[in-house]
C-alpha cells in the first residue's frame, strides 16, 4: 500500500496555517493535552451547529480559542449566555487564568470540508440514503464555486456484512499541487451496524504561493531527507 500524504500538513505554510499558535518548552505535553481534550470537546458539543475550525492561541496566563462556524447565533445565544456557558465548561479543561472565545461566521459552508463532513455523517444516522448522500453533496460543493471536489463513505455501507468503500469525484482534485487550494476533512458516523467513515476532498482553486512559501517548503522538505 501506498502512504497518503495529508492534504492539510503538505501545504503548511503555504495554502494554510497552524491551528495551534503557541510555544512552550517545559509545559509542551501539558499544553498539546489541553488542546486535544478542547478539540475534542467542542467538535462533540457544537457537532450540529457548523464548527468548520478551532484554532488555539497560547499567552503567559490566556488561552484564546477561536470559533470558525456556520451558525454563529446558536453558539453566541441570546444576550451571549451561550458564549458565557461554554466558556464556564473550557475553564475546567485548562490551567489558564483567562480564557477568550471569538466566534467567526464561515461565509461559504459548503467550501468547508470539515462542516459538509458533519453533514454527511448526520444524513448517514438518518438513514438517507449513502448514494444519494454523495451525488447532493457534491452538488452542493460544486454550486457553490468548488473547483473540483471528491467524497468519500467506508465501511459496512446500507448494513452490508463485508465493508467498502462508496467514492464520488466531480472537477479536479490534485492533491500534490502546492498551488491548488485543497480543504480536506474526516468525520465518523455512528450507526446500528458500526462506524462508518467519512472523508472530504474539496479544490477551491488556485493560490499564488510565492517564491518564499515555496523556497520554505522545499528548504523544509530537505531538512527532513538529510535527518
Amino acid at each position: 500500500m501506498g502512504n497518503k500524504t495529508h492534504p492539510i500538513s503538505f501545504r503548511l505554510g503555504i495554502q494554510h496555517t497552524w491551528s495551534a499558535k503557541w510555544f512552550s518548552l517545559g509545559s509542551f505535553k501539558d499544553f498539546l493535552t489541553e488542546d486535544i481534550k478542547i478539540r475534542k470537546y467542542l467538535f462533540n458539543k457544537l457537532k450540529r451547529m457548523g464548527l468548520s475550525r478551532v484554532e488555539i492561541e497560547r499567552s503567559m496566563k490566556k488561552t484564546k480559542i477561536s470559533l470558525y462556524v456556520s451558525k454563529p447565533g446558536l453558539i453566541i445565544g441570546r444576550g451571549g449566555a451561550g458564549i458565557d456557558s461554554l466558556k464556564n465548561e473550557l475553564a475546567k479543561l485548562t490551567k489558564s487564568e483567562k480564557i477568550q472565545l471569538a466566534v467567526t461566521e464561515v461565509k461559504k459552508p459548503f467550501l468547508s470540508a470539515k462542516i459538509m463532513a458533519q453533514e454527511i455523517a448526520g444524513q448517514v444516522e438518518r438513514r438517507v440514503p449513502e448514494k444519494r448522500i454523495l451525488k447532493g453533496t457534491i452538488e452542493k460543493i460544486m454550486e457553490a464555486g468548488a473547483v473540483g471536489a471528491k467524497v468519500a463513505i467506508s465501511g459496512r455501507v446500507g448494513g452490508q456484512e463485508i465493508a467498502r468503500t462508496l467514492y464520488l469525484a466531480q472537477g479536479s482534485v490534485p492533491l500534490q499541487n502546492l498551488s491548488a487550494d485543497i480543504d480536506f476533512a474526516e468525520d465518523t458516523s455512528n450507526t446500528k451496524y458500526g462506524t462508518l467513515g467519512i472523508k472530504v476532498w474539496i479544490n477551491r482553486g488556485k493560490k499564488e504561493i510565492g517564491k518564499k512559501g515555496l523556497k520554505n517548503k522545499l528548504a523544509s522538505a530537505t531538512k527532513d531527507t538529510e535527518k
